[in-house]
This record gives C-alpha cells, structure tokens and sequence, in this order.
C-alpha cells in the first residue's frame, strides 16, 4: 500500500491535488492510519508524529503525489459576545475547562455540550448553532490539539496536629 509519509502546510503548496481527503476534527489528529479518499483510493497514513491535519494541508505521497485534506462540516455551537471583552472573558472560562474551541476573530466556535451552553448563557453570551468545519486552536505548547478533560478533580490532604 502507497504511505504519505509527510505534510505540506496548506500555505506552502498550490496546484491541483490528486484527490482530496475529507476529514472531521478528530479524524485529522493522527499519526499512522489507512485512509480512503472521496474518490475511493486508499493509502496509509505513516508519520513520524502525531500531528493535527488543517484544511487545505496536503498529505505527500511516495510517488509524489498530492492528496488535499478538507476539513468535514459539523454541527457546531457558535459563540458571540457584546464586545471583545465580553468574548475573552467567555474564552477564559472555556479554556479553564479545557475544551477544544476554534478561535474566529469576532466569535468562538465549540462542539454542542448543553452544559457548556448553560454556563455560555448565564455569562451573557449569544449562542446559535452552525454547520461548518471544526479547526480549534492547537495546544499552548505546539503539540496541535487540545483534549478535554474530566470536570472533576481529586484532591488528598494530610494534617497533622501536635497538642500539648
């Protein structure tokens, strides 16, 4: 089977691909997988890392060949604000929570969560729902992704107490 072993950044290449991929967000984090394009020719996927596939990206074949990544449409929670405070403060309380969120300039996109969307609400912010391709922010530390995380944390003390 044919691997692409490498990415080219969507910036640095043009012309016509061979085909194309079309790939939700959690489907263009990978390292090593068979894939299958829209027009059925399917290759494997071999990279050295882990890395978070962007829309218009384009994954290079052996022979040299170009198949462009298209990130899938979604259903997606869409996020306004009164002003761009408004929205940082919104993004803040998102980002505590560590949740995957696609940062748009003048609003912010999140995967629906009715809990999320409650606390969005009591916060004052304007929440519709859009169709549309999910490419969140990539971790602080160029890692790509971002991962959710349990709302619950555990925490032990230990006291110890001398009486006289």
């Amino acid at each position: 089977m044919i691997r692409a072993t490498k990415v080219i950044n969507a910036e640095h290449w043009s012309g016509n691909a061979f085909d194309k991929v079309t790939l939700d967000q959690d489907e263009r984090h990978r390292r090593r997988t068979v894939m299958t394009t829209d027009k059925g020719f399917t290759f494997l996927l071999d990279l050295p890392n882990a890395m978070h596939l962007r829309h218009g990206d384009a994954l290079h074949l052996e022979d040299g060949r170009l198949i462009e990544v298209h990130a899938k449409s979604e259903e997606l929670i869409e996020i306004e604000a009164d002003n761009t405070a408004h929205l940082i403060r919104i993004a803040w309380h998102l980002g505590n929570r560590h949740l995957p969120t696609q940062l748009l300039g003048d609003r912010l996109r999140i995967r629906p969560d009715h809990v999320i969307e409650d606390m969005i609400s009591k916060l004052g912010g304007k929440i519709r729902r859009v169709s549309g391709p999910f490419d969140p922010e990539g971790g602080a530390y160029g890692h790509g992704q971002t991962h959710s995380h349990s709302y619950t944390h555990s925490h032990t003390h230990t006291h110890s107490h001398t009486h006289g």
